[in-house]
């Protein structure tokens, strides 16, 4: 394995961290928001919080694309008044993780909150919790399975992403050359020896990521019923 496979993997699970943290901060809000509101926006805004599991990840990619060109006014402003440029780049990575792996962090987090008895809730406004220390000290402690289970689904979902990624991010090595652009670049240039190392790499780590969800949640599940 050379140093440019360790630096393809580094910038995989770099991604795939950031992007995480960031939906989590996104997620634990908006699966509140969803799983209490009886707003007639609601439908709407959980189908757009879906949409990209049902959107081909390259008709994603190419609005994504689009949208952030320096070509097209959005682009040229975010170019002009903040010197960011989000195609070819990480942070552009970073955006379009975020968007296209919304719905995998939200989902687990919003039936969490859903499957939460009301009571709970109540009995902590009772004791004079506000709303902001009802959700972090009493309703998240008891939700571990979900947050865990949209975490880890949200980071193996973002290290197999193929289409988005190249879309925004191109092929750069060492900035945007994570490991599913790298496994295709490999299988074209008929390396297969390579392209194998990148794609058992990958499968070890998913089902590694995977095994730990189910067991964690598993035993969670025990400690709750003794």
């Amino acid at each position: 394995m050379d140093e440019s496979f360790f630096q393809t993997m580094k910038l995989t699970f770099e991604l795939a961290g950031v992007t995480t943290l960031i939906l989590l901060c996104v997620g634990i809000p908006l699966g509140y928001y969803l799983s209490q509101t009886k707003s007639k926006f609601k439908p709407s805004l959980e189908a757009i919080v879906s949409m990209p599991l049902v959107l081909p990840p390259s008709v994603l990619g190419f609005y994504l694309l689009l949208a952030f060109s320096p070509k097209n006014s959005f682009g040229a402003w975010l170019d002009e008044s903040f010197d960011l440029r989000l195609v070819f780049s990480f942070e552009g990575l970073v955006l379009a993780s975020i968007i296209f792996s919304l719905p995998f962090m939200v989902h687990p987090i919003q039936s969490g909150f859903s499957a939460l008895s009301k009571s709970l809730q109540e009995a902590s406004y009772i004791l004079g919790k506000s709303k902001l220390q009802t959700i972090f000290w009493v309703l998240l402690p008891n939700m571990k399975p979900s947050l865990l289970t949209g975490m880890v689904i949200t980071f193996a979902h973002t290290v197999g992403e193929f289409g988005v990624v190249l879309m925004i991010g191109g092929n750069i090595a060492g900035e945007t050359k994570v490991a599913s652009i790298a496994i295709y670049d490999e299988v074209e240039a008929l390396n297969y020896g390579l392209a194998n190392q990148y794609a058992l790499t990958l499968f070890i780590i998913s089902f590694a990521i995977l095994l730990f969800v189910y067991a964690i949640n598993k035993s969670m599940v025990r400690s709750e019923f003794k």
